[in-house]
This record gives C-alpha cells, structure tokens and sequence, in this order.
C-alpha cells in the first residue's frame, strides 16, 4: 500500500493552498505577528506559480512574468492566529488585465472555513530593461484564467 499526499479541501474558486506557521512568527502576544501575514499569501503565490512553470532564477531578463511588481496591498484582519500549525491560503484572481492584476487572498484555516485575514494585491508585469510596465504571456494568461472568481 502507498501513501498518497492528502488533497487540499475543495474552495468553489481558485486554490487552497497550505501553509506553516511556525512558533516564532508569533509575536510577544501569542499572536501571529502583522507582518507575517502577506509573507505567508507570497509564499503561497509563488509555490503556485512555481508549480505552473512561472519563476525567478535570478535572471529578470528570464524571469518572463516572475518580473513583476506590487503595485497596492490591502489587508484586513478578522480574526487572531494564536498557534503554530497548518493554515491555508485561499487564492484566487479578482482581474486579469493586458499588464496587471489583481487578487484576492484570504488566511484561514487548512480546511477553508474559517478566515483569519483577507485582501487584496495588485501586480504589474514588467519589461526587465525599461521597468515599464508589459504584457502578460498568453501561457500566464491561460493560468491566471483558470484562477478567476466567478462574477457575480
């Protein structure tokens, strides 16, 4: 018998992803520090993208769409982290433009239903030499396609 990987909960858009908090994300409280929040959306962000071929090397003229920047954040808490363990990341895309982007995130519990914080991230693609801002690929916007949330 082989043991398979356990499957992250299903969510009715986007991609619940896991993540770690560790004891010493924990502020002098007991309580998940501010910051670590969007630390733990951009971890999981990247082991998303990573998964579907989108990465920085080190290289920005390579890098494609990994060559981006944040434009905007926003963050709203609702409910406090008290304790080391699995979380999840609930991600998902709001607006998929011709160079930016938008999503939405929330930090909640590894099965989904409770929510501790969420918000919003925009991104812009960049041209690696002008820094000006740049399309998407079609294979990035495929990706991201599949990530919308439904309207309505």
């Amino acid at each position: 018998m082989t043991a398979e990987a356990p499957t992250a909960p299903a969510v009715p858009y986007g991609q619940l992803v896991p993540v770690a908090v560790h004891f010493d994300d924990l502020d002098a409280l007991g309580l998940l520090h501010n910051a670590r929040y969007p630390l733990l959306v951009e971890r999981a962000w990247t082991e998303l993208w990573n998964a579907r071929g989108v990465r920085f090397d080190g290289d920005w003229a390579a890098a494609g769409d990994a060559c981006n920047a944040v434009r905007e954040l926003v963050i709203g808490y609702e409910a406090p982290v008290t304790r080391p363990g699995t979380y999840g990341v609930h991600l998902w895309l709001e607006r998929l433009g011709t160079t930016g982007l938008t999503y939405g995130f929330r930090l909640c519990s590894a099965d989904g239903a409770t929510t501790y914080a969420r918000g919003t991230r925009v991104l812009v693609r960049l041209d690696a030499d002008t820094l000006r801002p740049a399309p998407w690929s079609e294979g990035f916007r495929q990706a991201g396609r599949e990530l919308l949330r439904p309207a309505g």
